[in-house]
């Protein structure tokens, strides 16, 4: 299963982190977390299927996106 936008590369970050002075002086800080792509299924005008993000798909990239595998 993809993980990464096909178009784009969009993949997880590390987000939420606190400095050491914020964890001292809170009463239990949460610590990060790991944000993921909002990643959905498009369906290419080849007629294959890809993994992209949200964000392309809006955009219509997958609409002219050629597929390396030559699908």
């Amino acid at each position: 299963m993809a993980k990464a936008c096909v178009i784009c590369e969009k993949s997880s970050q590390m987000g939420g982190g606190y400095s050491n002075r914020v964890r001292a002086t809170q009463f239990n800080p949460t610590g990060k977390r790991r944000r993921k792509p909002n990643l959905q299924w498009a369906t290419l005008s080849s007629g294959g299927r890809i993994k992209i993000c949200t964000r392309c798909l809006k955009a219509s990239k997958h609409l002219s996106y050629k597929s390396k595998k030559g699908k």
